[in-house]
């Protein structure tokens, strides 16, 4: 989507990729800029966000969980959607806010669809069904070189700050990147890539000006407006201990 929309309308915007990347961080560096441009920000994470959520998402994180099998794993990630996506989501897009929203269906569909083998057409489905059909108005794929991405990984794991979702292997995470890069090919209208290599400060700037056309941030960090209140809500696989980022 290239012109900007309609001012009445929200704007929904996801942040996607691997494990240590720099999401959260750059979610939450864009939901600040946006806001020097007097937009009103609603800055969420998947899963999470609403009450239900929360009690799914602790499900989803629990390490000591060895039993929980793809499926099922699959619909308690829809089900917490399809909860916030009514409760939450939907009314704020409803009352023309921005909500910038890290991760969102393209992180269950290569988790789930391609990381854990149950097929992309399975997971479009449940998608389609979560979130009524609704889909990012632009999502910004985070993607590092392979090095890089595996020190990061790897250093989480040696922290011991990593959740159930994290603690996969080296055939999973190959599987989970030829995933997105195929959701990207398929979508190229949607989904565009950005280099996440460099400082967090360069991966910023490159986020404002793949976004300048759709929303008008480039050059906000000079701009010296009232900041409305961001509404900021936990729901997210990375909220409540440390996020994945």
């Amino acid at each position: 989507m290239d012109s900007k929309p309609d001012s009445t309308e929200g704007i929904f915007l996801t942040l996607e990729g691997d494990d240590g990347v720099g999401k959260s961080t750059q979610a939450d560096l864009l939901a600040s800029r946006l806001e020097q441009r007097g937009r009103t920000v609603l800055r969420v994470h998947e899963p999470g966000g609403t009450g239900l959520g929360e009690k799914i998402r602790a499900l989803l994180l629990d390490k000591d969980d060895d039993a929980m099998t793809p499926f099922a794993e699959l619909l308690l990630f829809e089900a917490a959607r399809a909860q916030v996506m009514e409760e939450v989501i939907e009314p704020a897009l409803a009352r023309g806010e921005v909500v910038v929203c890290d991760r969102f269906t393209d992180s269950t569909l290569a988790y789930q669809g391609y990381g854990r083998e149950l097929g992309a057409s399975l997971v479009r489905s449940t998608n389609d069904l979560a979130c009524g059909g609704r889909y990012p108005d632009r999502t910004l794929l985070l993607v590092l070189d392979d090095d890089t991405a595996h020190e990061r990984v790897t250093a989480r794991a040696a922290d011991g700050a990593v959740d159930r979702m994290e603690s996969v292997g080296d055939a999973f995470r190959a599987r989970l990147r030829g995933g997105f890069d195929e959701i990207a090919a398929a979508e190229p209208e949607r989904v565009h890539v950005i280099d996440a290599n460099g400082s967090v400060e360069q991966v910023h700037e490159r986020i404002c000006a793949d976004l300048a056309g759709l929303l008008g941030t480039a050059g906000a960090g000079t701009e010296n407006q009232t900041k409305p209140p961001r509404r900021h809500l936990s729901c997210s696989a990375d909220s409540g201990a440390e996020e994945r980022s």
